[in-house]
């Protein structure tokens, strides 16, 4: 594949696409990506992509893309883009349809020596206890006005109600919940879909996975983790399943239809947007908000009956704590310095993970001295890895990095000649025990549908956004 005439090469892991006003670019494009990637990159429109977001108004620095990125809807998934709090746009595609689609890691009181005996049972009983599928109704019952309550109060509803410890929540992004949420402007279609998912996996790229930590680079930072190497641990990657979905189908259709009220034009529809202050930019980002919150108690719900299956199978509390949990779907207000001074933005990240280093205020106390946790999935036949944030993020992309490897092949291309018994059988082969609700939910998340995780986080260290702290490999995979 050839690259771009319009790719400028800076360095080893940056490119440039310089601002064209003809196109009503305001801004340039930078993008994070070895050579290789580049041309991997260049297969699909994700690049043009990221050109339509500098044309946003309002927006602030680059239009910025992570190495995992690939074509979504307006925005590329693993986008990046500011714009200005006061007079800039909001766009729910610079935030897609699955808000707070999100990771959290829990580290696992057991060695890989002591799973593996009971590695079949420990996934049959996930995939029991863990709702997983498109519907994927689950156990946690919510009432209309539990609800509206779980909205505003996200993770810390579930614990107040009995699903976890407080310690969850203290280790999760904002205390697993956003300020702001606002259940009145959640449509009654989107909370009668989200209702009864607490809890529940999902289906698509959503997954849970039994790791082991396989190598540990950096000692001091897997230390106050609590991580260490033959150390297994669970991560879980889900989003606010139907309620956001709904939420961000809701907000387009209204902001489509406000954009020329506003005068606002963009060159894809698919970017719908309006006025941050405007009444539907505020109501968007008051759903948004709340859908986060939901996600985030989707999240602690499924951390519950992962704790409750260890203990089924292994008779004992097996000492499961949370790592941390951050979100890679989210639009957030935040305060960056641009052109050296501090400016109230904006931040879309869109398959893109925060990645704040060491002395935050936002990062729990007991990682302020190391730089916020990072976890990057690769696939479920590879690896995945925990990195941490560096300040390079905090000068180039907004304190962000990517959020996995990245698609390669189509849901559609990936199912394409394949058997389903034939990928189990290869993955057993490897090592690794894989049960899913459906033939499709294996097949669209082979390992070759992805890029190779270890290059993209060649890219994002070498660049100086985060940093390397230990590689962990799956022994079992729980997929919708």
């Amino acid at each position: 594949m050839s690259i771009p005439a319009f790719l400028h090469p800076i360095d080893e892991f940056r490119w440039r696409i310089p601002r064209d006003e003809g196109l009503g670019m305001r801004t340039d494009v930078l993008v994070f990506a070895s050579r290789a990637i580049i041309e991997k990159i260049a297969g699909d429109q994700s690049l043009e992509q990221a050109m339509n977001v500098a044309t946003l108004p309002g927006i602030v620095g680059p239009s910025l893309a992570m190495p995992d990125i690939h074509q979504g809807y307006g925005f590329p998934i693993g986008g990046v883009a500011a714009t200005d709090w006061e007079h800039g746009v909001v766009s729910p595609g610079g935030v897609g349809f699955d808000i707070n689609c999100g990771v959290r890691l829990l580290r696992v009181g057991l060695s890989k020596t002591d799973v593996q005996p009971k590695l079949r049972d420990l996934v049959q009983q996930l995939f029991r206890d863990v709702p997983c599928g498109t519907g994927g109704h689950g156990s946690v019952k919510l009432g209309a006005r539990d609800l509206d309550r779980l909205l505003v109060e996200g993770a810390r509803w579930m614990v107040a109600h009995g699903y976890g410890h407080a310690r969850d929540t203290e280790y999760s992004e904002a205390g697993g919940a956003l300020e702001g949420a606002d259940p009145g402007a959640v449509s009654e279609r989107a909370k009668e879909r989200g209702q009864p998912q607490v809890g529940t996996l999902g289906s698509g790229n959503h997954f849970l996975e039994v790791q082991y930590v396989e190598r540990v680079v950096d000692a001091e930072t897997a230390s106050a983790l609590g991580l260490a190497e033959g150390q297994i641990v669970v991560l879980i990657h889900s989003g606010s399943r139907g309620l956001g979905h709904q939420v961000c189908t809701d907000s387009l259709r209204e902001m489509g239809s406000a954009m020329a009220r506003y005068r606002t034009h963009v060159r894809d529809r698919q970017l719908a947007c309006v006025p941050i202050q405007s009444p539907e930019g505020q109501r968007y980002l008051a759903a948004m908000r709340a859908a986060a919150n939901f996600a985030w108690a989707n999240r602690q719900g499924m951390t519950h009956f992962v704790r409750q299956a260890f203990r089924r199978v292994f008779s004992r509390d097996t000492g499961i704590e949370v790592v941390y949990d951050v979100c890679h779907n989210i639009a957030k207000q935040e305060i960056h310095d641009v052109e050296g001074r501090p400016r109230r933005v904006l931040v879309h990240r869109k398959g893109a993970t925060r990645a704040f280093p060491a002395g935050h205020r936002e990062i729990p106390a007991a990682y302020r001295q190391i730089g916020q946790p990072v976890f990057i999935p690769g696939s479920m036949g590879t690896a995945s890895w925990v990195l941490a944030g560096e300040p390079g993020a905090m000068r180039e992309t907004f304190g962000t990095t990517c959020h996995g490897a990245g698609r390669l092949l189509s849901r559609t291309a990936a199912r394409r000649g394949r058997d389903v018994h034939g990928v189990i059988r290869q993955l057993e082969e490897a090592g690794i025990i894989v049960k899913s609700e459906t033939r499709d939910g294996i097949l669209e998340e082979i390992p070759e549908a992805y890029k190779n995780v270890d290059e993209v986080i060649e890219v994002v260290a070498g660049a100086g956004l985060a940093r390397k702290v230990a590689r962990l490999r799956p022994l079992g995979v729980i997929k919708g």
